[in-house]
């Protein structure tokens, strides 16, 4: 290269061209090739409009003729980024602004997005937008039509999609433009060119079979509306053509010279909605006054209603819209006995949260009425309670370990004959149950092309295995044996007591008083750290063999004179992955290899923050100490707990940890599991079908599924 570069610049410096002369050309030819680039970026953005008002023209006439049942969109405040619709469905011009064009810092601009099918308006344009949105419940129709809509996202924003048309196999789309002229399917997502859809309708009906995941999307046949959403949908009916009339008057007033703006009787707006909303919500307390009775987390909508307005009038939208939907009421009826739905529970504010983007998602990909978002107003019994009367059916946990605790206490409240096997998500910061279920250890298992719906799909071809959970009872000195007095929690990955406990309690307290902080789950293992150095020079715990004693099965254990942590285990993972049990490698105790379903318990111990952070890199082991049933820990000070991440200071006392039962627990069965995992997932399947036609009941399958886990694990 160096030959031939070293005499090229030696014509150049002998040449007696002018050196201004060809900078003033580069110059000039820079500025050409900006103008072609912008230039050709408007003709693209125009074109993307013509083809979305085309296909916008064709599906309205498409759904005069096929009758399709439609829902209003369900707007959420967000904000417009790069990587969504940039597009307003209702204007089709720009969802940001033109003057945060170009800068990146300011380019995120506030906007309504429909949290069911992905769409999104200037706060300006929401109220006038189409009634398009997917409808969740169609009891009383006999067959699901597709739900065909303008394809507002492209491929990589929304990778679930397909690329190709499945009427004719051709590409959707054209090269060099932001558009195709083609629909795509609300419910099974396929793509379709507008010119095909005509040809197959004729041909083969507009019947859509919920694509590839219809065994886990709950049909919207099998859900009914209660008397409640024909309330909240003539209230919407009602508020939409009060809100169009005062418009047309002002524009009216307008042409004949009144300039006053639209906007400014816009609270006059909001007050005429919730004075219609209190009078409906009225009719509709005095019909569920007796149900609200009987249901403690039943919130009082009336109260919330009447709420003073507060000059944010965004805040108020979003009170009105959350008092809406609290009317909606679903039911679940004649769903087929093959049919086996998913039923979802999110914690939006797990690890990073990103609770918000999957749900939204997720309602894409599945019926959003089996999307539930966890709250502290909100349990999984609100979905539990939806799915009492479904026989069969899948339970994913979007969450940390916390919320898995979370959703299988309240399956275990429902006293089920056969409980629904659970699958996790992983969105916390640990994730250690989510690994040795191998799903994943954080929300990267999801991003990527396509990565969701296999995810789901996973989900649906999934074995079925067992979960030991163990019961925690804390005892006080200070409550002189009163059984009363006695503490119980519920433990399923592990229990650490000293030095990891007291980093983890440092680091929940953070987050309690600064959530806004701790925004990714890569930010949150280097708070973590920080709070580990911090323990590293503080040695608290330093005097734990002294203040702590261990019994194993009624024998007394030795803790080690260096030991400044304890850790009792039930699942091979800990610290977002750590093997601390190894199985796999050599030792000279007489110890049995480590499962979570063998109803025993195994305790190590650390020597300090250090030595936990040797182990997360591979550089240390942990010192094995007992295996048994019946783990005894007696305190003589307060010293610092967790259980599965959750920590507390425990008084002086002791805690007794027994053996409780076993839980279903859905185990990946790609990757590293092979034949073995495809056999339990087969045979899961075998089961249930066998329970479906009869041939054994459910205490049978319960019984029959608990001994191929146990086999096949």
């Amino acid at each position: 290269m160096n030959e031939f570069s070293i005499p090229l610049l030696r014509l150049l410096a002998g040449s007696s061209l002018d050196s201004g002369y060809i900078f003033g050309w580069l110059i000039t030819g820079s500025f050409g090739l900006f103008a072609l680039v912008y230039a050709f970026l408007k003709w693209q953005r125009k074109m993307s409009v013509n083809w979305l008002k085309a296909a916008s023209k064709a599906k309205k006439q498409a759904w005069k003729k096929l009758k399709v049942p439609l829902s209003h969109h369900t707007w959420m405040n967000d904000v417009a980024s790069g990587g969504q619709p940039s597009t307003c469905c209702a204007c089709l011009t720009s969802l940001v602004y033109p003057q945060t064009l170009g800068t990146k810092s300011m380019s995120r601009s506030p906007i309504h997005r429909c949290c069911i099918c992905g769409v999104a308006a200037h706060f300006r344009c929401s109220q006038f937008a189409a009634k398009d949105c997917k409808c969740v419940a169609q009891s009383g129709f006999d067959k699901v039509q597709h739900h065909w809509s303008e394809r507002w996202f492209n491929l990589d924003e929304n990778p679930e999609m397909s690329a190709f048309c499945f009427y004719c196999d051709e590409p959707c789309g054209i090269p060099f433009i932001d558009a195709s002229p083609a629909w795509y399917c609300l419910w099974c997502q396929r793509i379709i060119h507008v010119k095909c859809q005509a040809k197959m309708s004729d041909e083969y009906g507009d019947v859509c079979d919920l694509g590839a995941h219809r065994r886990l999307i709950l049909s919207p046949l099998c859900v009914k509306t209660a008397e409640s959403e024909k309330l909240n949908s003539i209230t919407e009916e009602i508020i939409a053509s009060t809100v169009r009339g005062q418009i047309r008057r002002k524009r009216h007033r307008n042409k004949h010279g009144n300039n006053r703006s639209i906007d400014s009787k816009e609270p006059e707006n909001s007050v005429v909605k919730r004075v219609l909303l209190n009078v409906l919500n009225g009719l509709v307390g005095i019909h569920n006054s007796t149900s609200e009775e009987n249901n403690p987390h039943s919130l009082n909508s009336s109260k919330v209603l009447i709420k003073k307005s507060t000059p944010n009038e965004l805040a108020n939208k979003k009170k009105e819209s959350n008092a809406c939907d609290r009317l909606k009421k679903y039911t679940i009826q004649g769903l087929p006995s093959d049919a086996r739905p998913l039923l979802v529970f999110i914690n939006a504010k797990s690890g990073a949260q990103n609770g918000p983007v999957l749900q939204r998602r997720l309602n894409m990909l599945l019926n959003p009425v089996q999307v539930i978002e966890l709250s502290s107003s909100q349990g999984p019994e609100a979905g539990l309670d939806l799915f009492s009367c479904v026989q069969h059916f899948r339970v994913l946990v979007c969450g940390g370990d916390g919320t898995v605790a979370w959703v299988l206490d309240a399956i275990e409240r429902y006293n089920y004959e056969s409980p629904p096997p659970v699958a996790v998500l992983p969105l916390g910061t640990g994730n250690d149950l989510s690994r040795v279920l191998h799903w994943g250890g954080g929300f990267s298992v999801i991003e990527g092309q396509g990565a969701l719906s296999t995810f789901l799909n996973d989900v649906d071809h999934a074995a079925v295995t067992m979960l030991d959970r163990w019961k925690v009872n804390m005892t006080d000195e200070k409550s002189g044996g009163d059984p009363s007095k006695v503490k119980s929690k519920f433990m399923m990955n592990y229990l650490g007591i000293g030095c990891d406990a007291k980093v983890a309690y440092e680091f929940h307290m953070n987050r309690e008083e600064n959530p806004g902080k701790f925004y990714s789950q890569f930010v949150n293992k280097l708070r973590y750290a920080k709070e580990g150095a911090r323990d590293m020079m503080d040695r608290a715990c330093a005097d734990l063999p002294w203040q702590v004693w261990l019994e194993v099965d009624d024998k007394d254990i030795e803790i080690p004179k260096d030991a400044e942590g304890l850790i009792v285990l039930n699942i091979g993972s800990y610290m977002g992955g750590v093997d601390l049990w190894q199985n796999d490698d050599e030792h000279d105790d007489d110890f049995h290899h480590q499962y979570m379903h063998d109803k025993m318990l195994e305790v190590v111990c650390v020597t300090g923050s250090w030595h936990l952070g040797k182990l997360q890199v591979g550089l240390s082991q942990a010192t094995r100490l007992a295996q048994g049933e019946v783990i005894r820990i007696h305190v003589s000070s307060p010293f610092p707990v967790q259980i599965d991440g959750e920590p507390f200071i425990q008084q002086p006392g002791c805690l007794e940890i027994t053996h409780h039962g076993q839980v279903f627990m859905l185990r990946r069965a790609s990757g590293t599991e092979g034949p073995r995992g495809h056999a339990a997932a087969i045979m899961t399947e075998v089961l249930v079908d066998a329970e479906c036609k009869g041939v054994i009941n459910a205490s049978q399958k319960k019984l029959l599924l608990q001994e191929i886990a146990l086999q096949l694990s």
